[in-house]
């Protein structure tokens, strides 16, 4: 057995090493006040930073979860090392030499598992690179100068050969030290008739790291065509290798992700290439695999889960692509950024389209268009004729399950919205019904999702012969504009209530999107409206938090009273703005509304209704306009 690490060296392992360099390699880290550090944990799901790191005293700790230490129990704990593992590991980073009391020096057959396996793949990794430049691998230099890589990208991405032979590999790492056992543990051998051989051979490779760094598995791309084998092929499941927790070009990708609040999720290992080489360095990939929760567990660290964080998807726009961004979009949930998906002109990869564009051209594919769940629905509505009530309405059954899939209640909200636009239906609260409905039947059984189309369930409402609903359920999405607005009014009015009078108390609640902020509005009604706040704004909150209703609307009320402004400055002209804002929203709708009832009115055989209508319709157009052009002024 190898001797226990000495204790002084263990003591300069962990002085030579900042805690917060060492965190900051998995998750973004931000300043939380009096020199300390907060992010999300990376032992357990959150949505708001409770993990906290203290570079002075060189130690981690997490509100949540309660994981606490210094900086050699963090990478135990995140990487599954030994003690032995991880301190010899930071040792080899900061070039200490170890001493061990028993026994001397530890012999690299002593040492863990873990970083057995990663030395290999290391090895094998320089290993592959310097087969790329023989003869043997033209075929390879090729593959790559074809898809516009040269020398210089190879190397910086690691890429490598592995030469024909059954065995190079293997003979050249047991020169190395490492046992047969250690070979096939670590996927880069594999039994023959008389013993291991390589698993890659004749194949183009592409090292998989860690967000660490560190090599973990290859991706290996077929190159002869006497080659029985898949066009790529990775290394199997070992002890340090899940394709499901890896994602390809995260290591170089991971410090402009967190510093940009933007990640770039492409197919494949030269499609990352191509957008790092094309100016695109937040792109990463999954590794053979769909990209799923652990994925965005990943990326979710390294975004910091902020508001304007953004991730974008490049599909094929085939069918694969499409289920593939469907399977995106039942996940969209799980974060907080934003996501869209991209797809280039006839239907290329990143790849293809550096190649026949230039890198402007990747660069412009990835600037964020259409929203992820937009895509999907419109995969999902586009079989239907919409042009027709039966149409829409069986665009609606088949699309409403999908997005009553959505579990947070403000995104399904929101989504349900989109919907209603998406398919043409004007009654967009029957839309947000169905959906809640659909939603409600998939909970009622368990959550195994509705049993079919939301029109089979009897009794539902179909939308030719609905009825007009009213909203229930918040939808406090702060990523919707409208939300947003309203919310930022709603706290001017019970904060600064002198820069909103007396224009805000004309406001009436239905001019609110969201049921909880109309609801605060009528609050604010019956407590005898914001001008009452001007002279005495203490008995003015007072006022409003008697009028709640309940303890969910008083709690919304403190929340947004003490809740700080989005804008920099606030006056006048920040209140007039959002005064506008809302009002323009309002007018909107009711013209939408009236433009309904004109084309219901068209064949009803009533012409002086219909001039009346017609009349408001003028009316409320004009209004619009005015607001659009003088602001608060035309309010």
């Amino acid at each position: 057995m190898a001797g226990r690490i000495n204790d002084d060296d263990v003591k300069a392992v962990r002085d030579a090493v900042p805690i917060d360099a060492v965190v900051s390699e998995y998750l973004q880290l931000r300043s939380a006040g009096g020199g300390n550090l907060k992010g999300l944990c990376p032992f357990h799901d959150e949505k708001s930073p409770s993990f906290q790191v203290s570079p002075s005293k060189g130690l981690f700790h997490c509100f949540g979860c309660q994981e606490g230490g210094d900086t050699i129990a963090f990478v135990m704990k995140i990487d599954h090392l030994s003690f032995s593992e991880t301190v010899e590991r930071l040792a080899a980073q900061t070039g200490i030499t170890l001493r061990y009391e028993e026994g001397g020096y530890n012999p690299a057959g002593q040492r863990g598992e873990r970083t057995r396996l990663v030395e290999a793949h290391k090895i094998a990794a320089q290993f592959y690179a310097e087969q790329l430049s023989g003869a043997e691998a033209e075929t390879g230099r090729k593959f790559l100068a074809e898809r516009g890589f040269d020398q210089a990208a190879a190397e910086h991405f690691g890429v490598g050969y592995s030469p024909v032979g059954w065995d190079h590999l293997t003979r050249y790492l047991r020169g190395k030290g490492f046992t047969d056992k250690e070979l096939l543990l670590s996927g880069l051998s594999q039994d023959g008739r008389r013993g291991p051989i390589d698993r890659f051979r004749g194949r183009l490779m592409w090292p998989i790291r860690d967000i660490s760094g560190e090599v973990v598995g290859f991706g290996a791309r077929k190159l002869r065509d006497d080659d029985n084998g898949p066009k790529y092929l990775n290394t199997p499941e070992t002890a340090i290798y899940k394709k499901s927790q890896v994602l390809y070009g995260v290591d170089l990708a991971k410090k402009d992700i967190a510093k940009a609040s933007r990640a770039v999720v492409v197919e494949g290992y030269t499609d990352v290439m191509a957008c790092h080489l094309a100016g695109v360095t937040t792109a990463i990939a999954t590794c053979g695999t769909a990209f799923g929760g652990d994925h965005i567990k990943i990326l979710r660290r390294l975004l910091m889960d902020n508001g304007s964080a953004r991730v974008i998807f490049t599909f094929d726009g085939d069918a694969a692509g499409q289920k593939a961004a469907l399977r995106a979009f039942e996940d969209d949930q799980k974060f907080a950024a934003e996501t869209y998906i991209a797809i280039a002109p006839d239907n290329m990869d990143p790849c293809e389209l550096r190649l026949a564009k230039g890198d402007e051209a990747v660069q412009d594919l990835v600037e964020p268009r259409t929203p992820l769940f937009e895509f999907a629905i419109r995969q999902i509505v586009s079989r239907y004729d919409l042009e027709t009530p039966a149409g829409r309405g069986a665009a609606l059954d088949e699309a409403a399950p999908i997005v009553a899939r959505i579990k947070n209640g403000s995104s399904q909200h929101e989504v349900a919205v989109q919907l209603a636009g998406i398919l043409g239906i004007l009654d967009t609260q029957f839309v947000v019904k169905r959906v809640s409905q659909v939603a409600r039947w998939a909970r009622d059984r368990g959550g195994r999702g509705p049993a079919g189309p939301a029109a089979a369930r009897p009794g539902a409402p179909s939308y030719e012969t609905r009825a007009a609903v009213a909203p229930s359920g918040p939808a406090l999405n702060l990523r919707n504009p409208v939300h947003s607005t309203e919310r930022e009014l709603l706290k001017l009015a019970l904060q600064r209530p002198e820069l909103v009078s007396p224009a805000f108390d004309a406001y009436g609640a239905d001019e609110f999107t969201a049921p909880p902020y109309a609801m605060v509005r009528q609050c604010i009604d019956d407590a005898g409206g914001a001008e009452q706040g001007v002279s005495d704004s203490r008995e003015y909150l007072a006022r409003v938090l008697e009028a709640v209703p309940d303890d969910s609307v008083r709690k919304l009320v403190t929340e947004l009273a003490v809740e700080v402004f989005r804008g920099k400055t606030i006056d006048e002209l920040y209140a007039g703005h959002h005064l506008v804002q809302v009002r323009v929203r309002a007018v909107d709708r009711r013209i939408q509304d009236i433009a309904s009832t004109l084309t219901r009115l068209a064949s009803s055989g009533d012409p002086e209704r219909y001039a009346a209508v017609q009349n408001d319709l003028w009316v409320l157009q004009q209004y619009g306009q005015a607001l659009r052009t003088r602001g608060a002024d035309a309010l």
